[in-house]
């Protein structure tokens, strides 16, 4: 009798949307190529003793595509937190790595899919140095991997966050309130910027760009004296305060990343302090991480799933599944955790998010980042035959 073919599949750290639609893509595609699938829960941890794990089929996959979380359960704690800082990795013990063989051998496993941000990528990799047939998968809603143009579960956090937005625009325009709400994004504002845009902020504060309270402060007074009686503010929880300090809700912690959060609270209260006006706070916190994934995050998670088979099946391992639109590629591990992308301070997103007047907190107001190109354009079309007074009259317009 034929031995059966099988693969593994597992999903770590913070859960998000989409993770079942990965593992439903999966299971799919490797039935039909007469794979059987097994399911590790918890997961690293159902790697080794106590082994735990299911057998995956189409039965009970059935209906999970539009579900939010994990079937198999995940966890960003245990014997397997390889990493408690960007880049700071964690060596796994030798004799876990020797459990985690044994489980292999024992299931004849002929790959493991691994689902999971930086430091569960990060595990997969040592898991790949130590020989061990694996394929990764990126998750994390934060969109902070470099290697691939999205992740699935962050259009659904953006989904959140805009609609969040769309609810407190209407009560503070009703109270004349400023609303500033907290959303995720430990070292890249992705989240804040693309929720911020969408759901009509008027002030967004993220990572990667240095702010101020009295430019915030500005705004504020800005739209106040244009009759805009109330403003949305949106900060991720990773925006570090104009004294460079980072908000955390506990000490520093050696074996994980601490957990962030309580920057909104602190930014409220200093603004209040100083216009004396009214605040209220939102931090949507897990609120980004739960219910059902979005169109975009479910067909990139189905395609994620399908295409970990594709690499287990051709036996290209060490290597995460990624997107690079329009197509489904792959790339080693190493690189896909070695850099964080980053919102870029120029690009064009933020670019056009300052044309339209919302602030990040460090430029003058009023000001578009267009205008100089205008100007640009008009000393390119200069004409000679022009008086100096009628030149130096067109090049003030411009500058006024």
């Amino acid at each position: 009798m034929a031995k059966a073919k099988r693969i593994g599949i597992l999903t770590s750290g913070g859960d998000c949307p989409g993770l079942n639609a990965v593992i439903r893509g999966a299971v799919k595609s490797a039935n039909r190529l007469g794979y059987d699938v097994v399911g590790f829960l918890k997961g690293y941890e159902g790697l080794v003793d106590p082994v735990q794990y299911i057998p995956l089929n189409d039965k009970n996959t059935r209906g999970i595509l539009s579900r939010g979380g994990t079937i198999l359960g995940s966890t960003n704690k245990g014997r397997f937190a390889a990493t408690v800082g960007v880049q700071d990795r964690v060596e796994l013990d030798p004799e876990l790595m020797k459990g985690v063989k044994t489980t292999f051998d024992q299931l004849s496993l002929s790959g493991l899919i691994c689902i999971g941000g930086d430091g569960s990528l990060a595990v997969a990799q040592q898991f790949h140095e130590y020989g061990l047939p694996v394929v990764g998968v990126p998750k994390t809603i934060d969109n902070d991997l470099s290697a691939t143009a999205f992740t699935f579960g962050f259009d659904s956090a953006v989904e959140c966050g805009t609609e969040a937005l769309d609810r407190l625009q209407t009560t503070a325009a009703s109270h004349d309130r400023v609303m500033v709400m907290e959303v995720m994004g430990r070292h890249a504002g992705w989240i804040a910027l693309h929720s911020g845009i969408g759901g009509g902020a008027d002030v967004i504060l993220i990572p990667e760009i240095k702010w101020d309270y009295e430019t915030v402060c500005q705004k504020i007074l800005e739209r106040s004296n244009e009759g805009k009686r109330f403003t949305l503010i949106v900060v991720a929880e990773g925006a570090e305060l104009p004294d460079g300090n980072l908000v955390t809700q506990e000490q520093e912690q050696l074996d994980r990343q601490t957990r962030l959060g309580g920057v909104g609270h602190i930014v409220a209260a200093e603004i209040e302090s100083r216009l004396k006006c009214d605040i209220r706070t939102v931090v949507l916190g897990h609120l980004q991480r739960g219910g059902a994934p979005t169109t975009f995050d479910r067909v990139l998670a189905t395609q994620f799933g399908a295409h970990a088979v594709r690499s287990v099946i051709q036996g290209n391992f060490g290597h995460m599944v990624c997107y690079n639109p329009p197509h489904i590629n792959t790339v080693p591990i190493m690189e896909a955790v070695n850099k964080l992308s980053v919102v870029e301070p120029d690009s064009s997103a933020v670019q056009a998010a300052k044309a339209m007047g919302i602030t990040f907190g460090d430029c003058k107001l009023g000001i578009s980042p267009f205008k100089k190109h205008l100007k640009e354009s008009a000393e390119a079309d200069y004409d000679p035959s022009e008086t100096v007074d009628e030149a130096i009259e067109a090049l003030a317009k411009i500058e006024a």
